[in-house]
């Protein structure tokens, strides 16, 4: 699936996003960072050019699409030039920093009738895609509540990298690895119309940014979905409990630091022993290559990719009703992003 990108942003984000164009048959054209010598090291494991100008990569007529791996403060300046310029986008989470500057992302996607994709890889990783599809299928019935924990213990220095900058990164956990559970949570139950939140700064020096996150979110048909978020955790942790009529899945893991993946299923007897179907996933983590691939598919059949900008604007916007619920001390209704 071969496609001519501009990748920006060369740490750790980056060298992922690079490698799965790399190994999928894209050419990356040109790579940029603020750190010219981070640019040319990245660019030359890819054969490609550097620079440290992300106007550059925009610009230029032989880029077909632009991956933005930056900090949250330059996605929406990033992403509004390069849709200008007639180029797809591939944004990482969270798609801005707040819903102003996604909706602005969006309408300029529309306006130019090219393709925008949240960076949202982990409705890519195997154990997930699993847990949907048994949903989808029915499996454990009409899903009743969700339950997620996401978390980890940061490192030293932690708070003073930019995601304690308010400016820069929008939101302190819940806008982190927070808005990958709002995005699942939403992916598996549709749109939330009521959020309540409590926000807490208990050990990183990040006020007024929190260090963990608990909230409730409630659709239409009154089905509940539960998260903690946290950077307090210590020990790396994801878990993504559904419930059903008829039964359960359960993700836990993500392989690396966070514990083996493993998709499980239960069904509901009243009578019988307890017994669960368990798939244990090994390797490396695919998400990435495979969020790629999504991204590329998209572009090539004129269809909106699985976490689309308006996802990445969806979820934007429940995180801010959770700030609001949090500061105002009530539930917080909220409006669709977009019709389902």
């Amino acid at each position: 699936m071969e496609i001519r990108a501009g990748l920006i942003g060369g740490g750790l984000q980056g060298q992922r996003r690079a490698r799965a164009a790399d190994v999928t048959g894209s050419q990356l054209v040109v790579i940029a960072d603020i750190d010219r010598e981070a640019a040319e090291n990245l660019a030359s494991q890819m054969g490609c050019s550097a620079t440290s100008s992300w106007e550059d990569v925009v610009t230029r007529d032989d880029v077909e699409a632009v991956i933005i791996s930056t900090p949250p403060h330059m996605h929406a300046p990033i992403g509004v030039a390069a849709m200008k310029h007639g180029k797809h986008v591939l944004c990482e989470k969270p798609l801005a920093r707040n819903p102003e500057e996604a909706r602005e992302m969006v309408r300029v996607a529309q306006d130019a009738g090219v393709t925008l994709k949240c960076g949202f890889n982990l409705r890519h990783h195997p154990a997930i895609r699993q847990a949907h599809h048994w949903c989808e299928a029915g499996r454990i019935g009409e899903i009743d509540s969700i339950r997620c924990r996401y978390g980890t213990g940061g490192r030293p220095g932690y708070d003073r990298e930019w995601r304690a900058q308010a400016d820069v990164s929008g939101g302190g956990q819940l806008m982190d690895q927070g808005i990958h559970a709002l995005d699942l949570c939403r992916w598996f139950l549709g749109d939330f119309v009521e959020v309540f939140g409590f926000l807490a700064t208990r050990f990183w020096d990040v006020a007024p940014l929190e260090d963990n996150a608990f909230a409730l979110l409630r659709t239409a048909r009154g089905q509940v979905a539960s998260l903690h978020a946290s950077w307090t955790q210590w020990k790396p942790l994801f878990s993504f409990e559904v419930f059903g009529h008829d039964g359960y899945v359960t993700v836990e893991g993500l392989g690396g630091a966070y514990g083996s993946e493993r998709a499980i299923l239960g069904r509901r007897d009243f009578a019988g022993p307890f017994r669960e179907d368990a798939i244990e996933y090994r390797g490396e983590d695919p998400s990435w290559r495979d969020e790629w691939m999504e991204f590329v598919s998209a572009i090539r059949e004129g269809r909106e990719p699985a976490g689309n900008g308006y996802d990445g604007l969806a979820a934007v916007e429940l995180a801010y009703a959770i700030y609001d619920s949090a500061r105002l001390g009530r539930i917080v209704e909220v409006a669709p992003a977009s019709p389902r």
